[in-house]
């Protein structure tokens, strides 16, 4: 498989998961800040763009942290590479440049979303934004469906696997940190924190897996656990990694002539992080101690995209040119 081809296909995944998981976050607060008193507003607009870790460059364009300012600067203010219609707009361009690689109803999907997002009424989105949200949701639920029915599951697949688990892992991560930041601060068992635990769960699309287990147990350890620990929850931290770590040795596996040390090296940092995790006693990283475990989780998670970079995205031998500067532009 070419290089570019890889890095296509593993953007692409990346792109149409980051395009749901802040619409989903978006989602969720906008439901949640009903219930939340007026002077929270503002942190609460705050806190969604320190999940995806964009506030200095929210701050150079706007003042204050609003519904307006915030669903505009994440869903398609120009400056933002990673709003939600720059996300899908990037997938898609990725998505065109390997439709030899892809099932046409692959292209189909994802064709369909872009040009949906493109003709979109943004001042109909900002005044009523939920059947916006709506339409990401399912259409990036629909295009992953149709990848697994119809994408021949072998190298291309695995590539996109490990974008898309990469991402999930980093999302829940952050969202985990700045929830449970704002959860630790208030008195367990108030309405309050029972609401931020609630968005933290549906921020994740883990409020009914975590009901179904835990039942009644709404407690921030629990939540914390479920979501960093779960090796049957698709969205937590521990079982993405897993998959990502099942990714990266299939690879290495069906493509032997890929560079051996950086191969081992992402391997070993996933395998240190799964490690980690799967004998973690939840009760020992509570409180203040949490958030140095996700920052630390974050920097393997970053130092494993670069690894898989390094190994199998390197295309410093293809001649420059409009294209390959294209590409290495938007990535």
């Amino acid at each position: 498989m070419l290089s570019r081809v890889a890095e296509s296909l593993y953007w692409m995944s990346r792109y149409i998961e980051r395009a749901e998981d802040i619409t989903r976050i978006l989602t969720v607060n906008f439901h949640a800040l009903l219930d939340t008193r007026i002077e929270d507003s503002a942190s609460g607009w705050q806190s969604l763009v320190s999940i995806t870790g964009d506030e200095p460059l929210f701050r150079k364009h706007f003042t204050e942290y609003n519904p307006r300012n915030v669903s505009e600067f994440l869903l398609w203010h120009p400056a933002n590479p990673n709003a939600v219609v720059a996300c899908l707009m990037s997938a898609r361009e990725n998505a065109r440049s390997v439709r030899d690689q892809i099932s046409i109803e692959m292209w189909e999907h994802i064709n369909k979303l872009y040009f949906q997002i493109k003709e979109i009424n943004r001042a109909a989105v900002l005044r009523g934004p939920h059947d916006f949200f709506s339409q990401v949701r399912d259409g990036s639920q629909a295009f992953q469906g149709v990848m697994d029915a119809t994408m021949t599951h072998a190298e291309g697949y695995e590539f996109m696997q490990l974008g898309k688990h990469l991402e999930r892992a980093e999302k829940t991560v952050r969202i985990l940190d700045v929830k449970y930041a704002t959860v630790n601060s208030m008195t367990e068992g108030t309405p309050e924190a029972s609401l931020q635990l609630v968005a933290m769960l549906k921020s994740c699309s883990a409020f009914e897996p975590y009901r179904r287990e835990h039942a009644s147990q709404l407690q921030a350890s629990r939540v914390a656990e479920y979501l960093l620990l779960s090796q049957q929850f698709p969205r937590a931290v521990l079982y993405c990694l897993l998959r990502a770590q099942r990714s990266v040795n299939t690879l290495a596996t069906d493509m032997p002539q890929a560079t051996p040390a950086p191969v081992a090296s992402s391997n070993r940092t996933l395998g240190r992080m799964c490690a980690e995790l799967q004998y973690l006693d939840i009760q020992d990283v509570l409180g203040e101690k949490m958030h140095p475990l996700l920052l630390k989780l974050l920097r393997w998670m970053n130092l494993v995209g670069d690894e898989a970079t390094r190994t199998y995205f390197n295309t410093q031998v293809i001649l420059p040119g409009p294209r390959s500067q294209q590409q290495q532009q938007q990535q």
